[in-house]
């Protein structure tokens, strides 16, 4: 029973990254079906991951009140039929506003299945699930992006929004059938405004979980980055054709498959805090090479994708601690807490994807010290929480 948890789990956390890098390899092709430039056809993923991101603040309150699974149902129905309106867009603003409508129903199953976990596990057994999962969810955008070059040289980029259409069926079907609720009337919360802004305030206000948060965002936009500049990075950079991604998120999505396997073998044997120091001097070596070779070399595959699989696979180490040291501040209101952590997370993705990224995607090396910079910024935040989680203990203790 567990493994098909995890398997669901995995699958509906899927949804999000499928839209957002399935249909990368179509976008000279988008624009030139809609006579539009790639800034423009840019947009049809920066607007995808703003409305992601804004929608993952309410999804985990939702769940809170309405239960898990009715949430989880409805946010289907409403990607379905956005994929659908983007399969069939006659204009690329139908096709905005279609992302839009799939970008607010691609969070909920990353958002409320981390609540689900929170629900039936608790540490080292909760971080060990939320790793497996990450382990398979990490088959998306690996997979995403070779199919979606196929799929594009094959039947043209409108398949790929069919493709979508029909997974988010076979997920539908999947969740009404074999995902139990696991939040019990008696412990949802009434649908008091109210109470809900002073439960989001009480979340804002507490600055370590702020700080943990804005930490594994920040590493994570280092992926953000080799993200938003996937076409021009494979297509521009590497010299490879539009079935060529492979060259690039195999690397990266391997590095979070493994890392995310080692960090749940880990659970039991290595604190959680321990376990961020490692993965922080991973990220900082690989980073470091990362510069280095793009300042020496021009790049080509595979020297310039290698550091980025060993980026991801320490990221991946430092992703469930990270997020359950946050969570656990809140035990009691964990569908919002982690609605806040995706919220700061997907924000943070969507600013360094769709804003930080066109300003570096034309040279492997401004993208590399883009990776260092966020990697510098996620370390000064950890510091920041860890030093008043200290301050905190210290105080607290009895003359």
């Amino acid at each position: 029973m567990q493994i098909l948890l995890t398997v669901l789990l995995a699958g509906l956390t899927m949804v999000g990254p499928l839209a957002i890098d399935t249909y990368l390899p179509s976008f000279p092709a988008i624009g030139g079906e809609f006579g539009a430039t790639p800034l423009a056809v840019q947009q049809t993923l920066s607007l995808f991951l703003f409305c992601f991101a804004f929608m993952m603040l309410f999804y985990g309150t939702l769940s809170d009140t309405f239960g898990r699974r009715p949430i989880i149902l409805v946010s289907l129905v409403l990607y379905i039929a956005a994929s659908v309106g983007g399969a069939v867009a006659g204009s690329l603003g139908f096709l905005l506003a279609c992302r839009v409508l799939q970008g607010l129903a691609s969070g909920a199953g990353s958002v409320v299945g981390r609540a689900i976990v929170q629900d039936r596990f608790a540490g080292a057994e909760a971080q060990k699930i939320l790793g497996h999962i990450m382990m398979v969810f990490g088959l998306a955008p690996a997979l995403a992006p070779i199919l979606g070059g196929w799929l594009q040289v094959s039947y043209g980029w409108r398949s790929i929004f069919w493709f979508l259409a029909l997974f988010g069926a076979v997920m539908m079907f999947a969740v009404w059938r074999w995902l139990p609720e696991s939040l019990a009337p008696r412990d949802r919360h009434p649908l008091h405004f109210g109470t809900i802004a002073g439960n989001y305030l009480k979340v804002l206000r507490h600055r370590q979980f702020l700080l943990l948060a804005v930490a594994l965002g920040l590493a994570f936009g280092g992926f953000a980055l080799y993200i938003g500049s996937a076409a021009y990075f494979v297509m521009h950079i590497l010299h490879l054709p539009e079935t060529a991604f492979a060259w690039l998120f195999i690397p990266l999505v391997a590095g979070m498959v493994v890392g995310s396997a080692i960090s749940g073998k880990v659970a039991h044997r290595c604190s959680q805090q321990a376990l961020i120091r490692i993965a922080y001097v991973g990220m900082a070596v690989a980073a470091l090479v990362n510069v280095g070779y793009t300042y020496l070399f021009a790049a080509t595959v595979p020297w310039a994708v290698l550091p980025l699989f060993f980026y991801s696979l320490a990221l991946a180490v430092a992703m469930p601690p990270l997020s359950l040291i946050a969570l656990n501040y809140f035990p009691q209101h964990s569908g919002l807490a982690a609605s806040m952590q995706s919220f700061i997370q997907m924000t943070l993705f969507a600013l360094v994807s769709g804003l930080v990224a066109p300003l570096l995607f034309d040279s492997a090396f401004k993208l590399a010290c883009g990776v260092l910079g966020c990697l510098v910024a996620s370390l000064l935040a950890w510091l920041l929480a860890q030093a008043g989680t200290v301050q905190a203990k210290t105080s607290s203790k009895p003359d």
